[in-house]
């Protein structure tokens, strides 16, 4: 909607006499139409090119814009176009009404293609163009999410592999202090051993609370 969109509108003539034709549209100042009226030789065609202006798009607009071709046979010796739709009576008038659609891209589009193609607005075809807001994280390709997934596996099993440390470490620990609690001597060597199994825990619970911190400021940072 930053840029002038065209979509030509085909009419043709099927019968065997000269037709003039007028495009209407209900936005105006939405739209250009060149040619807006003209004469249709019979059997014959012309190309009507329909080009939306740039506008703030409402998407409460989206189901408003109409158009309608209006057609009359020309009189013997036209010289006024004006004139001929002036004194046109009603029942010598016919009349095409269209509905403008416009065709958004759909959400792997954007993604995809960013920088695609520009929109075809009108009659309908027509699809947005201009610039997109730029995205709060970069999307990823088929490689970068393959590794981001291998490498959110990998951690996966780093945890769990020292979990299970842990828990290892923790029985140990549990268990030399039973023995420490059994030693009546008191001696020095059973003291270091508690004292040691005591003290992995919180080194073990320091380096599993590292990996996840960076695992989330990965995911983030990604």
């Amino acid at each position: 909607f930053t840029d002038v969109v065209t979509t030509n509108l085909k009419l043709r003539n099927p019968s065997d006499r000269k037709v003039c034709f007028k495009v209407k549209t209900t936005a105006p100042r939405r739209y250009c139409v060149r040619p807006n009226s003209g004469i249709i030789d019979p059997g014959s065609s012309v190309i009507v090119s329909v080009m939306l202006q740039p506008f703030d798009y409402d998407p409460n607009e989206k189901s408003k814009h109409k158009f309608m071709v209006q057609t009359t046979y020309a009189p013997p010796n036209i010289s006024d176009m004006e004139a001929v739709w002036k004194e046109a009576k009603p029942d010598e008038l016919m009349d095409s009404k269209l509905r403008c659609v416009f065709e958004m891209p759909n959400e792997n589009d954007k993604l995809n293609d960013i920088d695609a193609s520009k929109p075809a607005p009108v009659l309908n075809t027509s699809k947005q163009d201009g610039p997109i807001p730029k995205p709060h994280s970069v999307s990823l390709n088929d490689t970068e999410t393959r590794k981001l997934v291998e490498e959110c596996k990998r951690l996966q099993a780093e945890v769990m592999k020292l979990t299970d440390e842990n828990r290892h470490l923790r029985d140990e620990g549990l268990r030399l202090r039973k023995v420490a609690h059994s030693d009546k001597s008191g001696s020095p060597t059973a003291l270091a051993l508690r004292d040691n199994g005591s003290n992995s825990l919180p080194s073990l619970l320091v380096v599993i609370a590292a990996i996840f911190i960076g695992f989330f400021l990965g995911k983030f940072i990604l």
